[in-house]
């Protein structure tokens, strides 16, 4: 993401803010050049009218345009702020599993909603106010060379000492700023992780704990926030130390020149009045860079942010681009073709995979953890790429389908089913929210929740919590299971799905998961057998292989690892494997 390119969407409004700045800074110059011609006016006893109705004039033209200045470029860098959200909140959705996973989701907020609007907004501002105000300061000393070049070295002098002081000011207000920001994100994401888990919190007593390195991480912060404001509140002193100091050279030197009659009183009027008017755009000049300082800080981690790799739908593989295969008819809904696969290279987790899945019916893959279970989903649903060997989905090559396409084949439930604040229709038709009623109603009736939705009082419309608070374990498996058949996919793939469920709420789920399998190919990870005895195929992984495949009696009978685990699962149930 570039913040340039995005700037440059609302350069019309910046151009408009830069010219009513200029133009505002040439009426603000003339104010000392008409106060010099009345004051000259009163002297020779000429009419002083048009003098000053001149300043008047000049005042209020002055007036006007600094206001609109900051209207143009105030509302140009609201809408920088709207573009970067929303392009970064697009990318963040778009990036790739595997990297978004390493991020600190605190962080990410903080760099999202806080850092956006520090980058954009004094970017923005800071970039006008530097241009009008250094545009200020050069005209107004161009202006006191021609009225005294003498007196004009002597002010060059105080200030360029003060000047070099806040360009020295600015630097470390930029590295604090930097740091600041970086302490910001690390509380956010504190904060996150406990509120994410603050039952886990309440239940472990650890809220004074929990609290204590809150509160270390928000000291953080304020610390490196007051090195931030310490820094900053240097810029003004120094710049009005170099002004004042200038100023009783000017004065001094000046009216003694005036006794003497080297220099016309008017003149030395009009210089300190160009000098007062060059003080405020100084010190601005100077605190508009320390907030571009601060500014750019905040553009760096916005940068690094948007730079995550994106899962396009051009991300398909260029030797194969264009090249998709037809499927064969009737082909299987999942085939794996001796596929490998590692993380980040390490140990491989998958290796020499095949097995098929038919395009209808229920078929479970069980073993160990860390078998590469999950993984294999994953690498269905394109989250991650195998190393070796072809994934096909209906027939086609994953690697040849673009995204989209994929995954309207391809139903995902999750072993926590996560559901989103909102209501229980919202939640449903989230995959499709183009659904009718009649397929609401054969999702519901798939899912066995007919019966919930009936009990509910305000029944679809039923508004639920985070993370689907308001509903059981079983019913959010349950709610997940129908907005995956309301995307009709050609295969649901269940990971754990009766991992954390009782006996009552995972025989209904298995109802569901039999329904399901009638209208599509239901590929299942189970730990818990009983969900899965009744399957009409079960693949038996061990070590990143496929060991055996069958169904349960098949399996008891031929398998030893699968035996072993059946038997201890049913023994500690106290049922006969």
């Amino acid at each position: 993401m570039n913040l340039r390119q995005t700037a440059r969407s609302q350069r019309g409004l910046l151009i408009l803010g830069m010219g009513m700045g200029i133009a505002g800074v040439a009426a603000k110059l003339a104010q000392p050049w008409m106060l010099g011609r009345l004051i000259k006016a009163v002297v020779l006893d000429e009419p002083i009218v048009w003098p000053i109705t001149l300043v008047v004039l000049f005042f209020l033209a002055d007036t006007a345009l600094s206001a609109g200045h900051a209207y143009a470029i105030g509302r140009a860098g609201e809408n920088i702020v709207f573009d970067v959200r929303r392009v970064l909140g697009g990318r963040l959705l778009r990036s790739r599993i595997p990297h978004f996973s390493r991020l600190e989701h605190g962080d990410v907020f903080a760099r999202t909603v806080s850092d956006t609007s520090v980058a954009s907004l004094v970017i923005a501002q800071a970039v006008a106010r530097m241009t009008t105000s250094a545009l200020m300061v050069a005209s107004g000393i161009v202006l006191m060379a021609r009225i005294d070049w003498k007196l004009l070295l002597a002010t060059a002098g105080c200030l360029g000492l003060a000047s070099s002081a806040a360009l020295l000011l600015a630097r470390q207000v930029r590295i604090a700023a930097l740091r600041n920001r970086e302490d910001v994100g690390a509380f956010g994401s504190g904060l996150q992780r406990v509120l994410g888990a603050l039952t886990t919190v309440k239940a472990s007593r650890a809220e004074e704990r929990e609290t204590e390195e809150l509160a270390r991480l928000a000291d953080r912060a304020r610390r490196s926030g007051v090195r931030v404001v310490g820094f900053s509140s240097l810029l003004t002193p120094a710049m009005n130390v170099g002004t004042q100091l200038s100023l009783a050279v000017v004065v001094s030197w000046g009216m003694a020149r005036v006794a003497t009659g080297s220099l016309p009183a008017a003149d030395l009027a009009a210089f300190v009045m160009y000098l007062f008017y060059l003080v405020t755009p100084l010190v601005l000049l100077f605190l508009s860079v320390g907030q571009f300082q601060q500014g750019r800080a905040a553009v760096q981690r916005v940068g690094e942010l948007g730079a995550i790799p994106q899962e396009e739908e051009e991300d398909v593989e260029p030797a194969r681009r264009g090249a998709r295969e037809p499927a064969a008819a009737p082909a299987p809904a999942i085939r794996f073709e001796h596929v490998g696969f590692s993380y980040h290279g390490d140990t491989p987790v998958l290796r020499d995979v095949s097995f098929t899945v038919p395009r209808r019916g229920l078929t479970a893959i069980v073993g160990a953890s860390g078998t590469g279970k999950t993984t294999t989903f994953q690498l269905i649903e394109r989250f991650h790429r195998p190393d070796s060997g072809t994934i096909r989905v209906a027939g086609h090559d994953t690697a040849t389908l673009g995204l989209a396409e994929l995954r309207s084949l391809v139903g995902y439930v999750e072993q926590d089913a996560p559901l989103l604040r909102g209501t229980i229709r919202e939640n449903l038709t989230y995959a499709n929210p183009g659904a009718g009623t009649a397929d609401i109603a054969r999702a519901l009736r798939l899912a066995s929740l007919e019966s919930l939705i009936a009990e509910l009082p305000d029944g679809l419309d039923t508004e639920l919590g985070e993370r689907g608070a308001g509903l059981s374990g079983g019913q959010r498996q349950r709610l997940a299971i129908a907005r995956t058949l309301l995307q009709r996919p050609e295969v649901i793939l269940l990971d754990e799905v009766t991992a954390h469920l009782d006996s009552d709420t995972e025989a209904a789920l298995r109802d569901a998961m039999t329904e399901a399998a009638r209208e599509c190919a239901v590929l299942a990870i189970a730990h818990r057998l009983s969900t899965i005895v009744r399957a009409d195929r079960i693949i038996v992984m061990e070590e990143g292989r496929v060991r055996a495949t069958g169904t349960h009696r098949e399996l008891i009978e031929s398998d030893e690892v699968y035996r072993r685990l059946a038997s201890r699962q049913f023994a500690a149930e106290g049922a006969p494997a």
